[in-house]
């Protein structure tokens, strides 16, 4: 039996098990009329990573969702559309933000809810995602605490909020599978961490297509495992492992966007392209999808070197920049693609906003953070720090070899434009394996 042909058989065997989860979740009613959604979700970008795996598993049982970019009207007013929306709603879910400059529009989402639930039978719960109090103003409110779930919901939390938002009750029996669910997950994610450490593809490649409950509770796990086996350059895998994820989640937005980063990493670009395009070109213009989507551009350039690429990829970076400016990896690719084109001082702008985000000493545990203010010593040509930190860099992570190529690549292109010694580029030569 070929490659693809077992995939099939195994998704059909899968598509077999789900149905015991599909089983517990509530059944999901028709909407009233003058409704639109069953939930509206409500969060800050900064936590969109999280809402997307939430709404791959509400969508996966039926409800229709509301998720701003993915739903919008393209040429409507943003205002405007998001307020049609949340009355079109029968519910909605507030993902709550604990960052200091959010809180006012956590507040203000939080009075808009309780204003509609009091003159209607709207209802809605707070979700919580950082170990902090609510404000006392929202304590008294359903809400679900999922702080010991940051890679996003799944389980008993999740199942508490649908059948919350439904007001029905949670049954006994359905409790008892949710907590299996989560025991399962714990162990699953602990497998794939494992397995990236070792460097071992095959048992990553395993884990993802040999799928028990936990993995068809959500797509969270498979995303893992492939982000693992994109790190360790097994692009071939990676892509096995989203064919079975496509057939369980085909609306996933995160399956999407590591399939175009896999087939990127791995040279088609232009396939790449083609998929971030329709997402851009439809209004999904989160600050992933366009950072990933300026990539594409950039490879593009790298292929041509017509320069009006260049140009259309540092644009994309700096918008996504603009869209989300806690993030700090399109910050320092429209610093870095602004060298490109000579705009230095532009470049010296975009790096110190992105420094005053990651700061300028190592950051434990995380490698792309560590680079990211290693790169921003490079473009100030800072040589002998950037090197050191780029050093530390490896180290947090000296088996992603992926990743370690991707860094030095951009590290060579800005080390070209800025006409670096032959001693300092050793310097930064020597920092990688």
């Amino acid at each position: 039996m070929n490659n693809e042909n077992l995939l099939t058989l195994k998704g059909l065997q899968q598509k077999a098990v789900q149905k015991e989860w599909l089983h517990y979740a509530p059944q999901v009613p028709e909407l009233e009329p003058g409704k639109k959604w069953h939930i509206f979700l409500s969060y800050r970008s900064v936590n969109r990573p999280w809402v997307l795996n939430l709404y791959d598993a509400l969508c996966q049982v039926g409800f229709k969702v509301f998720l701003d970019q993915f739903s919008l009207i393209p040429g409507e007013s943003l205002i405007f559309s998001l307020q049609n929306a949340l009355q079109e709603s029968a519910s909605g879910i507030i993902v709550w933000s604990t960052e200091s400059e959010d809180s006012e529009w956590c507040k203000r989402e939080y009075e808009s809810m309780m204003r509609l639930q009091s003159s209607s039978e709207f209802k809605f719960v707070v979700v919580k995602l950082a170990n902090a109090d609510l404000p006392l103003f929202a304590q008294n409110s359903l809400y679900e605490d999922f702080s010991d779930s940051p890679e996003g919901p799944r389980g008993s939390g999740l199942l508490r909020i649908m059948y919350g938002l439904l007001e029905q009750p949670l049954q006994q029996e359905a409790v008892r599978f949710s907590v299996k669910i989560d025991q399962l997950t714990k162990q699953e994610l602990e497998k794939i961490y494992q397995a990236k450490i070792a460097t071992d593809a095959k048992k990553l490649y395993e884990l993802g297509t040999e799928k028990n409950l936990a993995w068809l509770n959500s797509y969270i796990l498979s995303c893992k495992a492939v982000e693992a086996l994109i790190d360790l350059e097994e692009y071939d895998y990676a892509l096995d492992v989203l064919m079975l994820t496509d057939a369980h989640f085909p609306k996933s937005i995160r399956a999407k966007q590591l399939r175009a980063l896999a087939l990127a990493r791995s040279g088609a670009w232009l396939a790449a392209q083609q998929i971030l395009g329709v997402f851009y070109n439809s209004g999904h213009r989160d600050s992933e999808t366009i950072s990933l989507y300026a990539r594409t551009w950039m490879d593009k350039y790298n292929k041509t070197k017509k320069r009006l690429y260049l140009e259309k990829s540092q644009k994309l970076y700096a918008e996504a920049f603009k869209l989300n400016p806690k993030d700090y990896y399109p910050g320092i690719n429209a610093a870095s693609k602004s060298v490109f084109l000579g705009n230095l001082e532009i470049a010296q702008e975009f790096a110190s906003k992105v420094e005053k985000i990651v700061g300028t000493k190592v950051v434990s545990g995380n490698y792309w953070k560590t680079a990211t203010i290693a790169e921003v010593q490079l473009i100030r040509q800072n040589y002998v720090e950037a090197a050191k930190l780029y050093r530390e860099a490896v180290l947090i992570e000296p088996d992603s070899s992926g990743k370690h190529q991707t860094t030095l690549g951009q590290a060579r292109l800005l080390m070209e434009c800025f006409d670096t010694s032959a001693t300092n580029r050793d310097l930064i030569e020597k920092a990688f394996p």
